[in-house]
């Protein structure tokens, strides 16, 4: 069973957490992980774009000029793609882009990649997080003290919704905060998508634990 070191408000070693199996020991599967993030970038995607056919431009309702001896190749409307102001050829339309994935599989993925990164040492545990007002400064603060001042892209994830904790961290461009997975499923949470393209992550005990006990035990 792994474990994983427990942090203070000053970066300080308070103790260690035993990470519940599988979630400590799990292999990474690349071609589950590659369609569960192809999967949420799919059903991001809203499908409202679209393209004028030569039926939809409006104008060429006649023969630009007669069919035969003119030297010209014959048309039939000045719409026709090839035409300034004409219709475009295989004009995309709306659609949905919505891709299905299995929720045992949704599930799979999103755990393997956070047992892949607390693996790899990517995750930081720390005791608590939590601000008494919404201030960036102590978001910083709380940032350095941790070691992650400089990274580029920082997953915060905490146990429950946090209105203070969200403004704390939303002028930080490289900082995005989540919450951990709840038993009805109602609430939103972290992705597998979330927990590859972090370089770091920042979860707090209590967010890791409630992980745990949705997903493992």
């Amino acid at each position: 069973m792994a474990e994983i070191e427990i942090k203070n408000d000053q970066g300080k070693v308070v103790g260690k957490h035993k990470v519940a199996e599988p979630l400590g020991s799990l292999s990474p599967e690349n071609n589950l992980l590659h369609r569960a993030v192809m999967a949420e970038q799919a059903n991001s995607r809203q499908g409202t774009h679209s393209g004028k056919s030569r039926s939809d431009a409006h104008g060429g309702g006649r023969k630009p000029y007669r069919q035969k001896k003119t030297g010209n190749a014959r048309q039939g409307t000045i719409r026709a793609p090839q035409y300034a102001g004409g219709g475009m050829a295989f004009a995309i339309k709306p659609r949905d882009h919505g891709h299905k994935l299995n929720k045992k599989e949704r599930k799979l993925a999103t755990i393997t990649a956070l047992s892949t990164r607390l693996q790899a040492g990517d995750v930081v545990l720390a005791d608590k997080i939590s601000f008494g007002e919404p201030k960036t400064r102590a978001a910083c603060e709380l940032l350095n003290a941790h070691g992650l001042k400089n990274c580029r892209r920082v997953l915060v994830v905490v146990a429950e919704n946090d209105s203070i904790v969200t403004m704390s961290f939303r002028n930080l461009q490289n900082v995005v905060v989540r919450t951990a997975p709840s038993k009805d499923g109602k609430a939103s949470s972290f992705s597998t998508r979330d927990l590859l393209v972090a370089h770091k992550i920042l979860m707090s005990k209590a967010a890791l634990e409630k992980t745990e006990e949705v997903w493992v035990k």
